[in-house]
């Protein structure tokens, strides 16, 4: 879901292209988040298969689904969405059922992530990596800062210091409803009332600094603009070992109360151009090592069982591997349809507007 290192320049391009994209033979079609793909990847598929493998880019999830109901299922045999969006394109026909028996290297998924809530029996989508958001703070500011969501929603615990809130609707109302005691997974009426109230009166505190999503909020931490937010552990993780001064303060927090676990899986487009190729990329993918190779490139989690042995050190401990702990206050994001999706869409608007 997850937005390493975003290449504006290079994500509108892949935009533009999006909309020229034509089904040719011996090309795939990736639709992806902005830097998740290590190059060497993509070298070594085109190399085995002797085909091109034709990138386009996304930053968010609306972004993408408007895409593809614009014409995108029919350009792309590839597509990365996060696990709440996942029944969403499975209802609106949008994917196509996996072959199973094209992907050997199925097996190779990890036991919690072969029959998800989200696709039960993983019908459609089969994993790519999964991480977590979580509070990053800088522990200078707050040496004694509670791991909790109260270092964001409440003014005595961080009466002075700007912070910033998550865009994404779901995973801020989610952290609001976790400081509540609802549980950040919360979908009732009466918990979503509540946590836009309190959204709406965080908002309005001088120290709350604006919307910030993944990579441009760690940039802010980063410089000093804000001292707490929300973002992911593989970004955090990437930009702290890539910038250690910048980063020497900055911690990253599972708030006790709970908060979001995510999965990017791989699916297939209802209208795909190379269904055929679409299958073999998602088989190479769950490869051991090549499996690996990704979460050592983009420093996040592996699903997949068989690449753990060939994981950098760094990986197999947190903040990309949860601790025990944290893992059992972690959760999904909900899926919403329907009457409860639109009923999200007016609370979150009217946060963002009041």
């Amino acid at each position: 879901m997850k937005i390493n290192k975003i290449a504006l320049a290079l994500s509108l391009g892949g935009l533009a292209l999006a909309g020229q994209a034509q089904a040719e033979e011996g090309k795939l079609y990736l639709f992806n988040w902005t830097e998740y793909m290590d190059p060497a990847i993509i070298e070594a598929f085109e190399d085995k298969y002797d085909v091109e493998v034709v990138q386009n880019y996304f930053n968010s999830l609306p972004e993408m689904f408007a895409k593809l109901n614009a014409g995108g299922v029919s350009q792309y045999d590839i597509i990365v969405p996060s696990n709440y969006y996942i029944p969403r394109l499975i209802e609106t026909g949008l994917v196509q059922p996996l072959d199973k028996a094209r992907l050997d290297n199925l097996g190779n998924v990890m036991e919690q992530f072969q029959d998800p809530s989200y696709d039960p029996g993983s019908q459609y989508s089969a994993p790519y990596q999964w991480g977590t958001t979580g509070i990053i703070y800088n522990a200078e500011t707050f040496p004694d800062a509670p791991k909790s969501w109260s270092l964001l929603f409440d003014p005595e615990v961080n009466p002075q210091h700007p912070f910033a809130l998550m865009g994404d609707g779901q995973v801020t109302m989610g952290g609001a409803c976790a400081f509540l005691g609802h549980g950040y997974d919360c979908t009732g009426m009466d918990a979503w009332k509540e946590a836009a109230r309190l959204l709406i009166e965080t908002k309005n505190r001088d120290t709350f600094s604006g919307f910030s999503d993944g990579t441009p909020a760690l940039q802010q931490l980063a410089r000093g603009v804000t001292h707490a937010g929300l973002s992911y552990n593989g970004d955090f993780l990437y930009y702290k070992e890539e910038n250690p001064d910048s980063f020497a303060n900055l911690e990253f927090m599972i708030p006790d109360e709970g908060a979001e676990k995510w999965v990017d899986a791989m699916m297939i487009p209802a209208e795909a151009p190379n269904p055929d190729l679409a299958h073999k990329f998602i088989d190479f993918i769950l490869d051991a090592e090549v499996g690996a190779q990704l979460s050592n490139y983009n420093y996040y989690a592996s699903p997949n069982a068989a690449a753990v042995a060939h994981l950098d050190e760094v990986l197999t401990q947190p903040p990309v591997q949860p601790s025990d702990a944290d893992m059992e206050r972690l959760r999904f994001t909900p899926s919403l349809e329907g009457d409860q999706l639109q009923t999200f869409q007016q609370l979150w608007s009217e946060v963002q507007a009041r």
